[in-house]
C-alpha cells in the first residue's frame, strides 16, 4: 500500500528532525524470555529479584508452551515441566519487584522447529494444516516445501477445544490479566491442500483466529498480546516475508479487535512501524533484540513518539519489550559471566534497564 510507504518516509524525517522532549516512561517496560525449566527456577527467581526489578523491568513475558505440568491434557507435558509450586514461586518473586507476568503458549504458528513435531501436533496431528509435508532429518532452509514452522489448521472443529483448555489453564495458574498467542512467522496458512483452508481470504482467516483468541480471553476480562509481522505488508514496505507478511495476511490489520496489543519487533533496523499500529488504533509494544545500538535508537524513537503525539495516541504507544530467543538458562550463564561477552541479547537488555532505572 503506497499510504504505508509514505507514512514511514515522513515518520523516519520526523525522527531525524524532532528534539526529543522529556516523557515518563511507558506503561510497559518488558522482557520477553522462554520460562525457566524445572531445574533452573531459583537462578531465575535470583535474576527477578536481583536484576529486572531494579533495572526497571515492570513486565514479563515468559514462553511457557508446554513447560508446564497441565493437568487438563498431561500427553501435552513437556519432559521435566514447571510444578504450579514452582509457578507461585515465580509469581510471588514477581509481585516483590513490581512485575507483571504474561504467559505465552505459541498459537496457530511455531508448532514445529526444524526436524522436530511440537507438542501439539505431535499428540494430535490431525490439527496439521499440512499433513503431506513431513519433517526432514536435516533440516536446512530454504526447502522445496517453504517449510520453516508447521502451523495448526484454525479451522478444524476439534482443535481449539483442546488449545483454549491449555490457555484457561495456564491463565489460572499464572493468576494473569493478560496472555501472549504468538502468531508471528505464520508461512502455512490457507493452504491448497487443506480441505478446510483452501482457496480462503489469508487475512480473513488470520484476522478470524486472532479474533476468537481474543474474544474467548475477553469473556475472563483479559487481552491478548500478539506478535505484528503478520499484519505488515513485506512486498510494499520492503520488509520481507520475516519481519513482515508476504503470503496475504497483512489485510487482516484492518480487521482484528483493537483490544489486542501488538508486538511491533524488528531487529536489523529501527524501523517506525509503531506508528502503522498506534495510527490503525492499537496499542504497540517495540522490540529490539541482539544489537543494542539499534536498542538505543528504538529506545529514543519510543520516546519521541510519545512525547510528541497527540495525547489520544500517547499510550498507544504502550511500551518497549527486549526479546531472548535462547533458553533462559544459556541466557542467564551469559549474562553472569565474569569473561567479556559479545552477547547482544545481554548488551540490549543492559541497555534498556540503564535507561530505564535512571529515569525519574
Amino acid at each position: 500500500m503506497k499510504k504505508i510507504r509514505q507514512l514511514l518516509t515522513v515518520t523516519t524525517l520526523f525522527l531525524t528532525s524532532v528534539s526529543l522532549l522529556a516523557a515518563d516512561p511507558p506503561p510497559v517496560v518488558g522482557l520477553c524470555i522462554a520460562a525457566p525449566r524445572s531445574s533452573g527456577v531459583e537462578q531465575f527467581i535470583a535474576f527477578m529479584e536481583e536484576e529486572l526489578g531494579p533495572g526497571g523491568i515492570n513486565t514479563l513475558v515468559l514462553r511457557v508452551d508446554y513447560n508446564f505440568a497441565y493437568t487438563s491434557y498431561p500427553e501435552l507435558r513437556d519432559e521435566n515441566p514447571l510444578s504450579r509450586e514452582q509457578v507461585k514461586s515465580l509469581l510471588e518473586s514477581a509481585d516483590k519487584v513490581g512485575i507483571n507476568i504474561i504467559p505465552q503458549i505459541n498459537l496457530l504458528g511455531h508448532q514445529s522447529w526444524h526436524s522436530s513435531l511440537g507438542k501439539l501436533l505431535e499428540v494430535y496431528p490431525e490439527f496439521d494444516e499440512t499433513p503431506s509435508v513431513e519433517l526432514p532429518e536435516n533440516y536446512e532452509w530454504p526447502n522445496e516445501d517453504g517449510l520453516y514452522c508447521k502451523s495448526y489448521c484454525p479451522l478444524h472443529p476439534q482443535v481449539h477445544q483442546v488449545v483454549f483448555t491449555l490457555v484457561d489453564e495456564i491463565m489460572e495458574v499464572f493468576e494473569a490479566d493478560a496472555f501472549h498467542a504468538g502468531l508471528d512467522e505464520v508461512f502455512y496458512i490457507g493452504m491448497d491442500e487443506c480441505p478446510r483452508c483452501a482457496g480462503k481470504d489469508r487475512a480473513i482467516l488470520f484476522a478470524d483466529e486472532v479474533n476468537l483468541i481474543s474474544d474467548h480471553l475477553q469473556r475472563e476480562g483479559r487481552e491478548l498480546w500478539m506478535w505484528g509481522d503478520r499484519l505488515i505488508d513485506g512486498g510494499t514496505t520492503g520488509m520481507g516475508m520475516w519481519e513482515a507478511s508476504e503470503n496475504d495476511t497483512h489485510g487482516a490489520i484492518d480487521l482484528i479487535r483493537k483490544e489486542v496489543v501488538i508486538c511491533d519487533w524488528h531487529y536489523e533496523r529501527a524501523d517506525p512501524t509503531a506508528v502503522l499500529f498506534a495510527l490503525n488504533g492499537f496499542r504497540v509494544i517495540t522490540c529490539p533484540w541482539r544489537n543494542p545500538e539499534i536498542t538505543k535508537t528504538q529506545l529514543h524513537m519510543t520516546e519521541t513518539f510519545r512525547a510528541n503525539t497527540l495525547e489520544k495516541q500517547r499510550d498507544r504507544y504502550y511500551g518497549f519489550m527486549q526479546t531472548i530467543w535462547s533458553p533462559a538458562e544459556s541466557f542467564l550463564k551469559a549474562y553472569y559471566s565474569e569473561e567479556k561477552t559479545e552477547n547482544g541479547q545481554v548488551a540490549s537488555l543492559k541497555a534498556i534497564m540503564n535507561h530505564y532505572s535512571e529515569t525519574p
